[in-house]
């Protein structure tokens, strides 16, 4: 650790130089993968498809470029449908599903977006594949079934599973295996598809014979694909076995019944409908088949269904109904003489008294009347009618016709089942001259009513009436909801409050007799107007003006709503201090200046709009902090190496709007070791005026491989720091340590920096045969990489739909600089030896070229300096050609597609080495490459170079 440190101290620091740049860029995106795929399928139909099996690790990669360093979000959307963003996303690099599932598949996306031009989004298909345990159903013909019914001639075994991709079924008696014509018994059935059970396949067993009484198993499978191992189910048919039992599964048979399960349809369903099974009531009990309700309840009430099955045959079921018998619910309501258009009770009128309860069943409710405690009678004059078919059920009406003075008293209804057991419910109904219909009012000065935001207040309807009735409480707008949420409110008082009042309750409200429980007349109704008064409600909240001295600054405070509106006054303050005041005329803002901002102009402006409730307020941080500075995460080749144990990073960065404030004088820089607390600061001057976009260079050197540190920088201006960013700088090898030679097996996902060709029209594809497709095209393409190993990666070229013949797949490598010994020019071009490997194998295939690029030439200018057609046999040739190059160049592989799709070509062990090509085989292109002098050159190769980070 001291060594560290002392390492540390001595850490230089050193500053190359300020270039102006244009460096800002939209954001680009590539998704890469890691985890345990199955296979990766580059591009197939514009799509790249990856494959997992259930269970394992989905970890996501989303690599971006572009400044300033652009966020990234990923979404998903299920299925292949829709391409709408869904609300569910990740704001991380890396999407990671620790154990997936197979409802978990479908296509990902990230979207990378900086602000400028439009956002980049790239897909990747996720296909999960499982395969399920199957299970083996047993059935027998229509007509044939009876208790024991295997001693019949025909039975059918059913196998079922699910799984991603379809399964393959194999059936097997004992230890043979039954094929179809292999036994004359027997006869299996193709897969088909059903929507609830999937695939599946049926071994049916004709004329039933004593050899077929045995172990029978399924064995479904995906032919090991993602390394899904078979599965295997075993069921053993006996003449024993009988419908109603248990599971299949295992190697015993399922000889009577052992499985039970209920149901509940739910209350009121109609027979002959399709209708879903409620779920039993949380206290049930259930004990070896038996159903246990305590304490039952009205809404206990249902259809219950004891279920057994064992996968033998259907399933038995029994039904039964329970019926529980009880009284709730009654009420009453007066209707006054209904053939004169009159709301009040007269002598020689006619009057109805309505009562109605909610019985259970409603066929055994019955009703009797009481006149002051005496039974009632229906007669003339009174007349008792059980049911009403103008009034819903369960309800009963007495009639009194003509009225008189003696008919005046309490009048009881009396339900009641029938059997007993259920307490009856009463009901009474007082008929006077004092019994009047309700009326409302409000009283005075309460509408309209006027409250402050925050308070309790108390709206008031005053009821008169006998009896009297409920009241009854909504918006008069009836689409807008009460403070509660409700659309209607009981009220038994006439009275509603409302407490912590708001803004949005202003309005009017309107109250209103219920229809029952009093007089069966037209509801009677009132309004009452509320306004609640707030403080204005302004805009800006909160801002932040970032100015340089000297300069101006002009600050807005606008009014959005305020109630009262009238004589509002605005009051602007610096800290403490006031600085002008006034009040609004017809404008709805204000505005506050600073001609020349001195320093003591900096600090917290604030304006207070106020009317007689109170003030809202605008508040501005003017500030001369400079914004954070953009670490530039694009830089070409950032990390180099020039002694064993030490390395160097090229620190690059932009600063946000350096225009804004201040000149930007110098910048502090802190850098720690991660996992370290001491910073090792250090500021590093800046001349002249930043400009937007222009891209400032230092150079960390001596840091100790192969830790990584923790980098922070801070703009400095005569107001002082300004805003910092941090970074996280990581060491990783270089991809070519030794610069002498270049080798690429396309083993790991970066395929050496080899880039797709943009204006080409299909890409490379990176595969391995163990990865392979099951539906691939045979008879074309290798069978392994070049070493003959089905796990190790090649790049190869797809051409089954959608491409075309004539279509081309350009592969770039990186560029490789030619270091010259004479510094002035280059006399004798150095000489390298390009080879790789190729398999053209198949009918349809096209040809293969290869370019060397230099430094301002197009692909067309530069020509192959290889080229081959045609089939050249399944296996892995060479291919070696000398090159000189005279500046920076790039090899390129171009696949031409042929005629049909079995044209599939490969390349593998692609090599720069110095020197010329030792006995190298024949070129299909003779004198395509100069040959020059021998001398050796180093060869230095500049890559794009990916540096991990953490989160800013």
């Amino acid at each position: 650790m001291d060594g560290i440190i002392s390492v540390l101290g001595v850490l230089t620091l050193v500053l190359e130089g300020i270039s102006c740049q244009g460096v800002y860029a939209p954001p680009t995106v590539r998704i890469v993968h890691s985890g345990h795929a199955c296979n990766v399928e580059e591009e197939r139909y514009s799509e790249r498809v990856y494959t997992i099996r259930e269970g394992e690790m989905l970890e996501l990669t989303c690599l971006v470029t572009g400044h300033p360093r652009p966020q990234i979000r990923w979404t998903k959307t299920a299925g292949s449908v829709s391409d709408r963003f869904q609300d569910s996303s990740v704001f991380n690099e890396t999407l990671h599903i620790a154990k997936i599932q197979r409802h978990q598949g479908g296509r990902y996306y990230c979207k990378a977006e900086n602000g400028l031009g439009s956002p980049a989004i790239k897909s990747i298909r996720v296909d999960v594949y499982y395969l399920d345990e199957p299970v083996v159903t047993v059935h027998q013909s229509i007509g044939e079934a009876k208790e024991q019914f295997y001693y019949e001639r025909t039975v059918f075994l059913r196998c079922v599973a699910n799984s991603n991709p379809p399964i393959r079924y194999s059936w097997h008696r004992g230890r043979d295996v039954l094929s179809q014509g292999s036994d004359k018994g027997v006869e299996i059935y193709e897969p088909f598809f059903t929507q609830l059970q999937g695939e599946t396949k049926i071994l049916k067993l004709k004329n039933l014979r004593p050899k077929d009484y045995a172990n029978y198993s399924c064995i479904a499978s995906v032919r090991n694909v993602c390394g899904i191992a078979d599965r295997k189910v075993v069921f053993r048919l006996t003449n024993k076995t009988a419908a109603g039992g248990g599971s299949d599964r295992g190697e015993s048979g399922p000889d009577g019944v052992s499985g039970l399960h209920h149901d509940r349809r739910r209350a009121g369903s109609e027979p002959g409908l399709d209708q879903r099974l409620g779920s039993l009531p949380e206290k049930s009990l259930m004990k070896e088949g038996v159903l246990t309700l305590p304490a039952i309840a009205s809404e206990d009430a249902g259809v219950y269904s004891c279920i057994a099955s064992n996968n033998v045959g259907n399933p038995a079921k029994k039904s039964t109904t329970i019926i529980v018998r009880a009284l709730k619910k009654g009420r009453f309501w007066i209707t006054p003489d209904p053939y004169h258009n009159d709301d009040n009770i007269q002598i020689g009128r006619e009057v109805k008294i309505s009562c109605q309860v909610e019985a259970t069943p409603p066929e055994e409710l019955q009703f009797s009347w009481l006149k002051n405690g005496r039974a009632l009678r229906s007669s003339e004059r009174m007349v008792i009618t059980q049911t009403d078919p103008d009034i819903s059920p369960a309800t009963t009406n007495l009639d009194i016709i003509d009225l008189k003075f003696t008919d005046f008293g309490t009048y009881t209804c009396v339900a009641a089942l029938r059997g007993g057991a259920i307490p009856e419910i009463s009901i009474d109904v007082n008929i006077s001259s004092t019994t009047v219909p309700p009326n409302l009012t409000v009283p005075r000065g309460k509408s309209p009513l006027a409250a402050r935001e925050g308070e309790t207040v108390e709206l008031e309807c005053l009821v008169s009436g006998k009896p009297k009735p409920i009241i009854l409480w909504s918006r008069a707008d009836k689409e807008v909801p009460m403070p509660d949420g409700s659309m209607q409110t009981e009220s038994y008082d006439g009275v509603l409050r409302i407490v912590n009042v708001s803004r949005e309750m202003s309005g009017s409200y309107r109250c209103q007799t219920s229809q029952f429980n009093g007089f069966n007349v037209k509801p009677r109704e009132a309004v009452i107007e509320l306004i609640v008064r707030y403080p204005p409600a302004v805009e800006p909240v909160w801002q932040e003006v970032r100015q340089g001295l000297g300069r101006p600054v002009s600050m807005n405070c606008r009014v959005l709503r305020a109630h009262p509106s009238r004589v509002l006054r605005y009051e602007w303050r610096l800290g403490s201090r006031l600085l002008h005041a006034g009040t609004f005329d017809s404008r709805d803002d204000t505005d506050y200046s600073v001609r020349s901002l001195a320093r003591e102009g900096y600090g917290e402006y604030t304006c207070d709009v106020i009317n007689e409730v109170g003030p809202g307020r605008c508040t501005f941080l003017v500030t001369g902090k400079a914004y954070p500075p953009e670490f530039y995460y694009d830089t070409y080749n950032p990390l180099w190496q020039n002694r064993p144990r030490v390395y160097g990073y090229k620190l690059q960065w932009t600063q946000m709007n350096p225009s804004a404030v201040d000149r930007i004088m110098a910048y502090r820089l802190g850098i720690r070791q991660t996992g370290q607390q001491r910073w090792w600061e250090q500021e590093i001057p800046v001349e002249g005026n930043i400009q937007k976009g222009e891209l400032i260079t230092h150079n960390l050197t001596e840091l100790i491989r192969p830790e990584a540190y923790v980098v922070r920088l801070t703009p400095i201006t005569r107001f002082g720091e300004g805003d910092s960013s941090t970074r996280v700088v990581t060491y990783s090898t270089p991809i070519n340590p030794r610069l002498r030679e270049f080798q690429c097996s396309f083993e790991e996902d970066l395929i050496c920096m080899f880039t797709q060709d943009k204006n080409d029209d299909f890409d490379w594809t990176r595969h391995s045969a163990a990865t392979r497709d099951t539906k691939y095209t045979p008879n074309t393409g290798p069978s392994g990489d070049r070493s003959g190993s089905k796990q190790g990666f090649y790049m190869y070229i797809e051409t089954s739909r959608p491409r075309k013949d004539g279509d081309t797949a350009r592969l770039l490598s990186p560029t490789f600089n030619v270091a010259p010994k004479n510094p002035n020019s280059i006399t004798s071009p150095p000489a390298y030896c390009f080879s790789f490997y190729y398999h053209m194998y198949g009918k349809h295939i096209g040809t293969l070229n290869a370019f060397v690029k230099q430094k301002g030439q197009s692909t067309s200018d530069a020509g192959p300096v290889w080229s081959l057609s045609g089939n050249q046999g399944d296996r892995w040739r060479q291919a070696k050609i000398s090159i000189h190059p005279t500046a920076s160049f790039q090899v390129i592989f171009e696949g031409v597609r042929g005629p049909g799709i079995e044209g599939d070509i490969a390349i593998d062990d692609v090599t720069l080495e110095e020197g010329e090509c030792p006995d190298p085989p024949s070129n299909p292109i003779r004198g395509a490459a100069a040959r020059g002098v021998s001398s050796i050159w180093p060869l230095s190769v500049t890559l794009f170079f990916t540096v991990f980070i953490g989160q800013r």
